[in-house]
């Protein structure tokens, strides 16, 4: 028997076939998952970012592909009356939302606006804590949530600036949120993915230059891929993880222990040198 054989559950932020959560769902559907999937609504109707998460879910059969703008209550609340509609109760829930406007992301966090701090701290830490909350109705006998974030949350990553803040906040959550859960049975953690290509990771200055820092110092001495983080976000949602909750799970290849380049300095130089 798979491991989710008769497990439902929901993805929240699949932006299109490269995105970390299209991983996860792989693997979830590869293991008998059914999952529903949400899609930002399109302020012109036109339907495509709905059409993103089809192209990105087709052949994983979806329960269903429904709007949802996390920075509004309404459609949040929407959103989660129609998943338990569909499904009465859900087992899984993955978050994978992030926003933060470009000028906050490249510039200094000296220099972010108070609006444009409000708006991603809103989208990319605050909608956990909405979502998960209504999700946790859906949960009555226990469940499983996951939310991604990411090393410049917890250290300086040059680069991921207003980001770095808002996951911060994000990990920060996931522990008082696995607190005020675990009553219910339900566990909460954060999966902390190294560098991937995805559509997110476009907006973060220097991105090639970070992949390869990663792949020369990280222990493993490689970068990770959608697979291996989806691995392990189907090993945290699972029965298998049932003691383990307000864990932030690095995915990374152990880039994230090392405090300095060490034995890599040699490789590093190399790679830099090679005309990408």
């Amino acid at each position: 028997m798979a491991l989710f054989t008769g497990k439902k559950g929901i993805i929240m932020g699949i932006a299109n076939d490269h995105s970390i959560a299209t991983g996860v769902a792989k693997i979830l559907h590869s293991e008998g998952a059914t999952i529903g999937y949400s899609h930002l609504p399109d302020e012109d109707g036109r339907g495509r970012m709905e059409a993103r998460v089809k192209k990105a879910t087709d052949g994983l059969n979806p329960a269903f592909i429904l709007p949802c703008d996390v920075s509004s209550d309404e459609s949040t609340h929407t959103f989660f009356q129609n998943v338990k509609e569909r499904f009465g109760a859900i087992d899984f829930f993955v978050h994978a939302i992030a926003f933060a406007a470009m000028d906050d992301l490249r510039g200094s966090t000296l220099a972010a606006s108070r609006a444009g701090f409000l708006q991603a701290m809103n989208i990319s830490a605050y909608s956990f804590i909405s979502t998960a909350r209504a999700a946790a109705e859906l949960m009555p006998t226990g469940g499983s949530m996951i939310t991604m974030t990411y090393l410049g949350g917890e250290r300086v990553v040059p680069g991921y600036n207003m980001m770095g803040v808002c996951k911060a906040a994000l990990e920060s959550a996931v522990k008082y949120i696995a607190f005020d859960l675990g009553p219910k049975n339900i566990r909460v953690n954060g999966l902390s993915a190294g560098p991937v290509r995805t559509l997110a990771a476009a907006g973060i200055g220097d991105f090639k230059s970070m992949l390869t820092i990663n792949s020369a110092i990280a222990p493993l001495q490689k970068n990770i891929t959608q697979e291996d983080v989806g691995k392990t976000a189907a090993f945290l949602l699972s029965d298998w993880s049932q003691s383990i909750t307000a864990e932030n799970v690095h995915v990374d290849a152990g880039y994230h222990v090392m405090a300095g380049p060490s034995h890599a300095l040699e490789k590093l130089a190399t790679l830099v040198q090679k005309p990408h």
